[in-house]
């Protein structure tokens, strides 16, 4: 149920609809931006941290000790005891791998070794470690400026302090692309209950080497009141928690409590629920490819006449590759090849121009999904089994068809080189289309010169080699 008392008629009346059990609420109010690529995203955070009056807040997930934020700002260590230093409480929960999930990326895993560095560097904010269960991690990358004040603002996505920060456009190859999204009003106190839920019980929290920067502090109090409307947006903060993670069922504000000891799948729920409510358009932006329980609801959407448009990394992940060379892995391939089949699907990478001339993909970091125009959602979960159904992840999902034909506008103006604002989601889904196959051809003929960077990929061999 909305903060506000029962929904009202236009949110009743919402074409894709709510879910219903999670730990939060849909909250009417908010202001909603999404920021595309990391150059904007790390820029804003940057401004905002430069800006906070109280708390920074983050949850890390992956962390390059030499990453740079843009402008100068530094290290994400140097920007954090900067904040220190200007009185600010700032603290992060870091993710601790365990054996079976150390290979995923460069983790700030809380060794003797990184304890030294804090040391050395006379840092003094505060952290604490989380491991996940088995081979799953805690995903969730988030930054929360001011929790529980006036100024309270809340990023969250699925972009790691890792790679070099890109710049919107992707005029070269071999980048990154990715998405965060700022939201300030009643949904950032979710993130906020998110922190503080994590904070109190992680994992390493009674380990040797698992706190840092105190040692005797007394739990951080949860969230009693939702922040005050900023904007006009619905969002419903969403995640996946596995289960046995936490345990703490403290009500959000204006919620009731949720059994979070069972885990949680709100993230997974809705995503299933967009994909039966689409009627016109779906737009996809994921690391990795769908999982059967995804592509079979892609595939239902496809027989109603809705055109999908599937941007991938153009070169596969390692993974798949691999499972492409394992007859029994080859029912994970069947339904998007299956996928492949019908006119008003699109495979889709993106390639940008290199220093010699030719084209070289852009790599896809993004998890976000688009419906019909009116709907969305942003944020760290990715459309692989341990996204869906282990790791924690946290999304923000938007009913404002204001915000999602921007942000569609947004992407496909980069990525087609071609401003859609006349045009309807499913006129901008064929216009995708045409132009990555043109692309596709070109690129075949070793014709470079493209309209954007959207080449299309062919669904029945993707993951048989890692090269173009």
């Amino acid at each position: 149920m909305d903060q506000d008392g029962p929904p009202a008629a236009a949110e009743i009346e919402q074409p894709v609809p709510f879910i219903e059990r999670g730990s939060y609420p849909r909250r009417s109010g908010n202001l909603v931006r999404p920021l595309v690529d990391s150059g904007p995203a790390f820029r804003r955070i940057g401004e905002a941290v430069e800006s906070a009056q109280h708390s920074v807040w983050i949850t890390v997930t992956f962390m390059a000790l030499d990453f740079q934020m843009p402008d100068g700002r530094g290290t994400f260590l140097d920007v954090l005891d900067r904040a220190v230093d200007r009185g600010l409480d700032v603290r992060v929960i870091f993710w601790r791998p365990n054996p079976q999930s150390s290979g995923y990326g460069q983790a700030f895993a809380g060794t003797s070794a990184d304890f030294d560095l804090l040391a050395a560097r006379g840092s003094r904010f505060r952290a604490r470690w989380d491991r996940a269960p088995l081979a799953y991690c805690h995903h969730q990358k988030s930054w929360l400026i001011d929790a529980g004040q006036a100024s309270e603002t809340a990023f969250l996505g699925g972009i790691n302090l890792t790679f070099a920060v890109v710049e919107p456009g992707h005029t070269g190859g071999g980048q990154r692309h990715d998405i965060y999204v700022e939201v300030t009003g009643p949904s950032a106190s979710d993130v906020h209950h998110n922190f503080v839920q994590r904070w109190n019980e992680v994992s390493e929290l009674n380990t040797a080497w698992g706190v840092w920067g105190h040692e005797d502090e007394a739990t951080l109090p949860f969230p009693e009141r939702s922040s005050d409307r900023r904007g006009n947006s619905i969002v419903q903060i969403q995640r996946n928690i596995h289960a046995g993670c936490y345990r703490d069922a403290h009500a959000a504000p204006d919620s009731p409590p949720y059994p979070i000891a069972d885990g949680e799948r709100s993230i997974t729920d809705q995503y299933l629920v967009a994909i039966k409510a689409a009627r016109r358009s779906i737009y996809l932006e994921n690391q990795a490819l769908p999982v059967p329980e995804i592509t079979g609801e892609l595939e239902q959407a496809l027989k109603r006449g809705v055109h999908v448009v599937l941007l991938v990394p153009g070169v596969p992940e390692e993974y798949l590759s691999e499972w492409r060379r394992r007859p029994e892995r080859k029912a994970f391939f069947d339904p998007l090849e299956a996928l492949g089949r019908y006119e008003n699907f699109t495979l889709t990478g993106i390639a940008g121009r290199t220093r010699f001339g030719d084209r070289e993909y852009v790599y896809v970091h993004a998890k976000i999904m688009l419906v019909d125009d009116v709907w969305a959602t942003i944020g760290s979960c990715n459309l692989h089994s341990n996204s869906l159904f282990g790791h924690s992840e946290m999304n923000a999902t938007v009913w404002d068809p204001d915000v999602v034909q921007a942000l569609r506008c947004q992407l496909l103006r980069e990525h087609l080189g071609q401003d859609t604002q006349q045009l309807d989601d499913l006129s901008a889904m064929q216009l995708y289309q045409r132009i990555a196959r043109e692309n596709a051809a070109r690129w075949e003929a070793s014709d470079f010169e493209w309209q954007g960077l959207a080449c299309s990929l062919n669904p029945a061999t993707y993951g048989e080699s890692r090269k173009r």
